[in-house]
């Protein structure tokens, strides 16, 4: 018993020490990424920047039935988190309906700059999987548009933003992203660790074996089953961590991770983030679902796309 106690103690400490180095690696990669992009979109948002950039877009959100200061959430959104969204809403006052359909696209098409660089260091072309993003949130925007009931109040881009000071706003950066580091190193060594000990004690197989009837109808490999489970628990940033340790290691082909890109690249954090909409007032359901379904909608495509490519080879 004692020696069968040893023997796992051993194993789980051979767990840890292999995934560390790993771990700091990718955290400090995410790092070097996510601090100068927060710091540019900082500065952008301070010097009204985000606000002229969204004014230009504005007559295109009346084409869906949104008003035009709608596209000011939406591109703070791209650059930032969906904290930062939340706070433009509640600043806009922006009504329930709107809000509603808002709060969708922004889930899909948040942090652009950051997960994009993460997907293309697990093998997808960038500027697909922006498209993918960006016109699955029109897609979902048009099609609520339709089917929710209620008015759209059409109004300008006026919002007038608060002057503030420098170095206040400065330090409020400063303090968010030393909680952000702290949260990025800590998690993505966890979960690393985590994987390694799933892997080490044959769990993962356990784990995923409810999962693979839901994961051949989302058109997904069986392989891709427990990052599927970490990106759309955890977040498509974490996710992305463990995917390119996976890859890197040679356990996730390009092509396997390609098609979990375009999944999670629509349909991911489906916790925390719906999460934040629902504690403001906005309903769970249509949160998550009309993100799910896209994704899978957008996976088949990208499989009949391939299948049309070997065809005519």
């Amino acid at each position: 018993m004692n020696n069968e106690n040893s023997g796992i103690k051993a194993r789980l400490l051979k767990c840890v020490k292999t995934s560390l180095p790993q771990g700091t690696k990718t955290a400090i990669w995410l790092l070097k990424l996510t601090i100068p992009v927060s710091f540019a979109v900082f500065l952008l948002n301070f010097f009204g920047i985000l606000n002229v950039i969204a004014g230009w877009v504005a007559p295109l959100f009346k084409l869906i039935g949104l008003s035009g200061q709608a596209s000011i959430v939406l591109i703070t959104s791209f650059f930032t988190n969906i904290y930062s969204v939340i706070a433009v809403m509640t600043t806009l006052g922006t009504g329930q309906r709107e809000g509603t359909i808002l709060a969708v696209m922004c889930l899909i098409s948040h942090a652009l700059i950051v997960e994009t660089a993460i997907q293309k260091r697990t093998g997808s072309t960038p500027w697909r999987m922006v498209l993918t993003r960006i016109s699955a949130s029109f897609i979902a925007a048009w099609g609520l548009n339709l089917l929710l009931p209620g008015e759209m109040n059409i109004a300008d881009a006026n919002y007038i933003r608060e002057a503030k000071a420098f170095q206040p706003a400065m330090l409020n950066w400063l303090t968010d992203m030393t909680i952000t580091t702290i949260k990025i190193i800590v998690l993505v060594n966890l979960l690393l660790i985590l994987q390694r000990i799933l892997n080490e004690f044959g769990l993962i197989k356990w784990i995923l074996k409810p999962f693979i009837p839901l994961l051949k109808l989302m058109g997904l490999p069986a392989n891709t089953g427990f990052l599927w489970m970490i990106a759309n628990t955890l977040g498509l940033s974490y996710g992305g961590a463990i995917m390119i340790s996976e890859s890197e290691e040679g356990k996730l082909s390009k092509e396997d991770a390609d098609l979990l890109n375009h999944h999670i690249a629509v349909s991911h954090s489906q916790l925390e983030d719906p999460l934040l909409f629902v504690a403001v007032g906005y309903p769970m359901a249509i949160l998550i679902w009309p993100r799910i379904l896209l994704a899978i909608a957008f996976v088949w495509i990208r499989r009949l796309e391939l299948w049309i490519r070997i065809k005519r080879t």
